[in-house]
């Protein structure tokens, strides 16, 4: 796919340092994983996982710019607007996203498509709510059902969708996402916490200096890793739901729940 942009060869290479920079590619997997535990062959879902790592990469490029969080390092390496200036960083995440959607074009599945499409809009409104939110508490659930959540959903309704799952597999699998979505985003604002003051009781970093919700930032961290256990089982219990072969999801709420990076 990113060969399509041989013709404008600064775009293909920062579009390509972001993609090929490593990273836990924990939606592509996931959408194949779904897709085979519903009972399909895990490439008839390769279309739709490319797709979802090209959104979800898009989303981190313009994530790190100095307008959104002003992030200096991705995975170990500069950010993408320091590697190639911030014009060449959103040309690159707008030839992501474009992409994207010409590999959801050639997906034979047309509710993979709607699923990521529906999603990737749910991203770009948690994206406003979390810029625009100054810390109000009564969002913090939306705010990261859509900016973290959507993604997972999309990985799962996608994979689902081309294995032709059941209704009842489908509902499921969304509300493993539902769950899942909310123990990553909950284990990820943990590891954010630098521990550096204490705010009303609670132990905060660097979240709480720039003013961003977190759930540690609202609940405080030992009752945030109480809701990260709770979601934990909760995701657990709705992918038993879907079929047997669920090894790989369950050790995946395992890793997130201790992650340390």
């Amino acid at each position: 796919m990113l060969s399509e942009g041989d013709r404008a060869p600064i775009l293909q290479e920062s579009m390509a340092y972001s993609v090929f920079s490593g990273g836990k590619r924990i939606r592509p997997a996931l959408c194949m994983a779904a897709c085979e535990l519903c009972g399909g062959k895990p490439e008839d879902a390769l279309l739709a996982a490319c797709a979802l790592e090209m959104i979800h990469t898009y989303s981190l490029i313009h994530d790190d710019l100095p307008a959104m969080d002003n992030d200096d390092m991705r995975r170990g390496k500069p950010s993408n607007h320091k590697a190639f200036g911030e014009a060449n960083a959103i040309l690159a995440g707008d030839g992501l996203l474009s992409l994207a959607f010409y590999a959801l074009s050639l997906c034979p599945h047309i509710d993979a498509l709607t699923a990521i499409s529906k999603s990737s809009f749910e991203m770009v409104m948690g994206q406003s709510l979390d810029v625009n939110s100054g810390g109000d508490e009564s969002l913090l659930r939306q705010l990261q059902d859509y900016k973290t959540g959507a993604l997972f959903r999309a990985s799962v309704a996608a994979g689902a969708a081309c294995a032709g799952a059941s209704k009842e597999q489908r509902e499921a699998l969304i509300r493993f996402a539902d769950a899942y979505g909310m123990l990553f985003q909950i284990t990820d604002d943990i590891l954010d916490t630098e521990g550096e003051a204490t705010v009303l009781g609670k132990t905060v970093g660097k979240d709480a200096e720039e003013g961003k919700t977190t759930f540690v930032t609202v609940y405080g961290l030992e009752r945030a890793k109480e809701y990260s256990k709770i979601y934990a089982r909760e995701a657990r219990d709705a992918v038993l739901e879907v079929g047997e072969n669920t090894a790989f999801f369950t050790e995946l709420i395992s890793f997130t729940l201790t992650r340390k990076s």
